[in-house]
């Protein structure tokens, strides 16, 4: 299972780290408020002041970034200095995370005073607001996913994401290098992390410190990439089927059909699970890739298992 101390949905995320993670992608840059940097945005959704600018506040979305685009800019133009100054306090004493004006706009004057009073971060990006809503949209809804770690092995086999773990030492980084050797594509090794996106998928990546590095005991820290080329190596992939290595014992149960399919839960997701006992002579790689191409034909409505079994029956019914 995955381990539930790592496990957390991100609740909340700082202006702050907003601003420092997508300053070069959304092409912004603080122009007042830097005091309230630490603000939290706790809602994943972006938010169009338009009616609280008119002095409507019922079921204001005041936990989330706002954005000021070309049509709440030119009303506040068209207003009275004081009425502007009313409109603007009101907003901001709702303590908002931050405020992002549009399309390069002039952030100064009375906008940037206020922002400046009240400690909230006031942005600019010179993205119109249509796209910077959009692509924010998506980057929060990034930071806010559910996450969680996994100790195993994440590879590409045929476009099919396959997890493998098991007890130390069990071969999963082994099987993962003879996948790698015959064309398939490693995403992490020994430790996976884990988003869950849009609430439906499930995706894995390594962290940044060893993407593309991999231990082969007896050998070291070998570079995948180096060795058998960038093609070799994925930053991320979804997670589509889990195989648990189990060092094989007298007795233990081994799945004869594929009848009854497994699962494995990640983040409250269950994902299709198969257990491959090890054992000398065995070709793990092998096998584990037979079995991402049985998930991946299952995957489009043909299950190898129930077509036999529907063979058989129809194969013991008498003839008459």
């Amino acid at each position: 299972m995955s381990d539930p101390n790592d496990t957390r949905p991100a609740e909340q995320v700082s202006v702050r780290e907003f601003l420092d993670t997508y300053r070069d992608l959304l092409r912004m840059e603080l122009v007042a408020g830097e005091a309230g940097l630490d603000k939290v945005i706790s809602e994943k959704s972006i938010n169009r002041p338009a009616l609280a600018l008119t002095g409507f506040f019922k079921e204001f979305a005041h936990r989330r970034l706002q954005v000021l685009g070309a049509g709440e800019m030119a009303y506040l133009e068209d207003q009275p200095a004081e009425v502007r100054a009313q409109r603007l306090d009101a907003i901001f004493r709702h303590e908002i995370p931050a405020v992002v004006v549009t399309g390069g706009r002039d952030a100064d004057g009375h906008l940037a005073r206020m922002a400046d009073a009240y400690s909230v971060p006031l942005l600019r990006t010179q993205m119109k607001s249509k796209d910077f809503s959009a692509e924010a949209t998506v980057l929060l809804e990034e930071k806010f996913a559910p996450r969680t770690s996994i100790h195993g092995t994440l590879v590409d086999v045929k476009g099919v994401g396959v997890l493998l773990r098991g007890a130390s030492g069990v071969g999963k980084s082994e099987c993962a290098l003879a996948l790698v050797e015959r064309g398939h594509s490693l995403v992490a090794d020994d430790y996976v992390r884990v988003t869950l996106v849009a609430d439906r998928e499930l995706v894995g990546t390594s962290k940044e410190l060893n993407r593309g590095y991999m231990e082969c005991r007896g050998i070291g820290i070998i570079n995948v990439a180096s060795i058998f080329g960038v093609r070799s190596v994925r930053r991320e992939k979804r997670i589509d089927l889990v195989i648990t290595f189990k060092l094989w014992q007298p007795g233990m149960d081994e799945e004869r059909t594929g009848l009854d399919m497994e699962s494995f839960s990640i983040l409250d997701r269950k994902v299709p699970h198969m257990t491959l006992p090890v054992r000398p002579g065995r070709d793990m790689a092998r096998l584990a890739e037979v079995a991402a191409m049985v998930q991946a034909l299952r995957g489009m409505g043909h299950d190898s298992a129930r077509e036999f079994s529907e063979r058989l029956i129809q194969h013991m019914q008498p003839k008459g």
